[in-house]
């Protein structure tokens, strides 16, 4: 039986990650939501055990230190006991509809891992920095060629993927690079990752967006490592 857990991990989002949650719960299709602070010191806390407190489908789970958005998913990781997992963040950059579209293939490919890409497709998405843009067009080119099998949008957080994966595979990326361990790693426990078009808004750093360009380095690098290390 199909069954999917979305984990949500969330670092001082308390301006959007109501909202954020309030719109995944507006789409019936999951049997868990996992919760995951990495030690805020805003009210994003408090938001998140007012509704693990009031609805039994969710889970507030939290680090013992703040390691970074991998640090955040490996705390849930073992706590999944559904038999799919997708990752939603905690803003509104991601349209939670979306992951329907995504559930419908994994459905229909359950070995797969399915891909939310903002590259493809004619879905509406507003690019907050052209910089960004072209970066992760660079490096998902990048790893195309070096792992010999395209993917549009490796930096995407929608990724759904067979629990079974998770549980399995030592994980040990606590940053953003979490996200090419994943694609990379995946393409070793199975090589098939089908792609799904979605939609995006990108919000401005004034607005709390994290991601550094540091971190596009690091994907570079971990592209490498990734595909002939564990």
């Amino acid at each position: 039986m199909y069954s999917l857990c979305v984990i949500i991990p969330f670092y001082n989002e308390e301006l959007f990650f109501e909202k954020s949650l309030l719109r995944l719960l507006d789409n019936d299709i999951f049997e868990e939501i996992l919760l995951v602070d990495d030690c805020s010191t805003d009210l994003s806390s408090e938001i998140a055990k007012k509704y693990s407190n009031t609805n039994q489908k969710i889970t507030y789970l939290k680090t013992s230190n703040n390691g970074g958005k991998g640090a955040a998913l490996m705390e849930a990781f073992a706590k999944v006991s559904t038999t799919h997992v997708v990752i939603h963040d905690a803003d509104l950059e991601y349209d939670p509809f979306d992951i329907i579209e995504m559930k419908k293939k994994s459905m229909q490919n359950t070995n797969s891992l399915i891909l939310g890409s903002r590259f493809i497709g004619n879905k509406i998405r507003e690019n907050g920095y052209m910089r960004t843009y072209l970066a992760n067009k660079t490096m998902s080119t990048f790893f195309s060629v070096v792992n010999n099998y395209k993917i549009t949008d490796i930096a995407t957080c929608y990724k759904l993927m067979p629990a079974e994966f998770i549980k399995t595979t030592k994980i040990k990326e606590k940053g953003f690079s979490i996200e090419i361990e994943l694609l990379s790693k995946y393409l070793k426990f199975n090589k098939s990752v089908v792609e799904v078009p979605i939609s995006y808004s990108g919000r401005s750093y004034d607005e709390g967006k994290k991601i550094k360009t540091s971190d596009g380095f690091l994907y570079l690098f971990n592209t490498v490592r990734y595909k002939f290390l564990n």
